[in-house]
């Protein structure tokens, strides 16, 4: 028959199957989630042999596994008390790597732990674990290394933990993080659309947004140290985990210049969310005079660097300006926004929603 489908509760003429074969079992079981260890990291720290399948050295050859269930290729595994495998031995001149397994065996009928040897080379690379439905399907627990001239065993941790399963939250996103387990991701649906659609994660450094999946954020960027001009546009989104992607259009539409006010050396703009400011942050800047040429004795184009001192976490940008005399003299404060012009500032900037 073309078609066969299972589990139902009896055999029907439409391919419909009842009892399913342990291979059609795997076929179907595997698809429910990836292979793991039935242990839900969500503690800050942990002492690696309290974990299970925790792995150490013994009698020289052997790897002791400490008991642990785990999720292996649609099958349930457990190991009640502690067991041993033995690295076969390496006599020869050149090193090798094998892989300490969980093994589920369709020829057998089982899952047990196991060594998959691998090859003695100059430069040797484990062996891939094997997945193949209705035959071996592998998932690695140690990586070993075994020197050559039967020297010395050691092991190297490749144990995959279960992990919170995600949720979606309304509204209220940051509240509801709160009440989950570390490590947790949680997807804001912005079901009263006052927001947009973003997922953050409830973590060891606490809640931070990382990434952001619908519209992009707006905000009104303030001008520092000078009048606020008649346009100010700005656009930003979470691109990853405390990371901004920000454009800001500032634009001076009226017929005289915005002066600096008293006792300033430069004006400036504002970020979206405040930057850390560990080591200072750099922005690329731009202004635009070809509206009305040489009105105020700047050229028609202006690239300005816009720059985040190092110190305090803060929203600030101050503007620079290659000295309008000489390049003798370096980079200037910007001291006044000429008439009928506008700025552009664009980039991507660490902000100070995780501290460190």
């Amino acid at each position: 028959m073309a078609e066969i489908s299972y589990p139902f509760n009896a055999d029907n003429s439409d391919g419909g199957r009842a009892i399913v074969s342990q291979t059609q079992w795997q076929s179907m079981a595997h698809m429910w989630g990836g292979d793991r260890i039935d242990y839900t990291l969500t503690a800050s720290a942990y002492d690696a042999g309290d974990l299970p399948f925790s792995g150490r050295i013994i009698n020289g050859r052997s790897v002791e596994i400490k008991p642990g269930k785990a999720w292996v290729g649609g099958f349930y595994y457990q190991l009640t008390a502690a067991k041993s495998v033995t690295i076969e031995a390496n006599p020869g001149t050149k090193a090798r790597k094998d892989i300490v397994v969980i093994q589920a065996d369709m020829a057998s009928s089982s899952v047990n732990l196991a060594v998959v040897k691998g090859t003695a080379t100059s430069s040797p690379v484990a062996p891939q674990p094997r997945r193949v439905v209705g035959g071996l399907w592998e998932m690695v627990l140690f990586e070993v290394d075994v020197a050559a001239l039967d020297a010395s065993v050691t092991i190297d941790s490749r144990l995959s933990f279960n992990a919170p399963a995600p949720i979606a939250s309304p509204w209220n996103t940051r509240g509801t993080a709160g009440n989950l387990p570390r490590g947790t991701l949680v997807y804001d649906m912005d079901v009263n659309n006052t927001d947009t659609q973003y997922e953050a994660f409830n973590g060891r450094d606490g809640y931070v947004v990382t990434r952001d999946f619908g519209r992009t954020r707006t905000y009104t960027p303030e001008l520092i140290n000078v009048n606020q001009p008649a346009i100010r546009e700005g656009r930003y989104r979470y691109i990853a985990p405390n990371m901004i992607w920000f454009s800001i259009h500032l634009q001076n539409t009226s017929g005289s210049e915005l002066k600096l006010h008293p006792g300033n050396w430069t004006f400036g703009t504002t970020l979206p969310v405040p930057a850390n400011g560990r080591t200072g942050q750099l922005f690329t800047a731009f202004m635009d005079n070809n509206t009305e040429p040489n009105a105020t004795n700047m050229p028609n184009f202006v690239q300005l660097l816009g720059k985040v001192n190092r110190g305090g976490n803060t929203s600030v940008i101050a503007f620079y300006q290659g000295s309008k005399w000489s390049a003798d003299e370096g980079m200037d404060g910007v001291d006044f926004f000429p008439r009928r012009s506008y700025i552009t500032v664009s980039g991507v900037y660490e902000a100070a929603l995780v501290t460190d």
